[in-house]
């Protein structure tokens, strides 16, 4: 996923500087969210695409710390976060 979102950034990029249609943004964060943040994160640094639109910058790091909590916890924390998330919600 994340080769697909550095491409997706790739060609937004392009279009960009060509004056042609872009791409959504709510597409390329949904690729984020797909699980290609970090791809999306290296396509920021080297492209230098969407990297200083402060909106847009907002959503990406709240996609990449879900990314990296949810993991986190799934590796190192037996879940603990998820079942307890998961233990609140079933119950409200």
């Amino acid at each position: 996923m994340s080769f697909i979102t550095f491409g997706l950034y790739a060609d937004d990029k392009s279009r960009a500087q060509e004056g042609r249609w872009r791409r959504q943004e709510n597409t390329l964060h949904l690729c984020e969210f797909m699980g290609g943040w970090l791809g999306a994160f290296v396509a920021q640094q080297k492209l230098h695409h969407k990297s200083s639109k402060v909106s847009y910058q907002v959503v990406f790091w709240v996609i990449a710390i879900l990314h990296i909590v949810f993991w986190l916890d799934w590796l190192f924390f037996s879940k603990a976060l998820i079942n307890l998330f998961f233990g609140i919600a079933s119950r409200g």
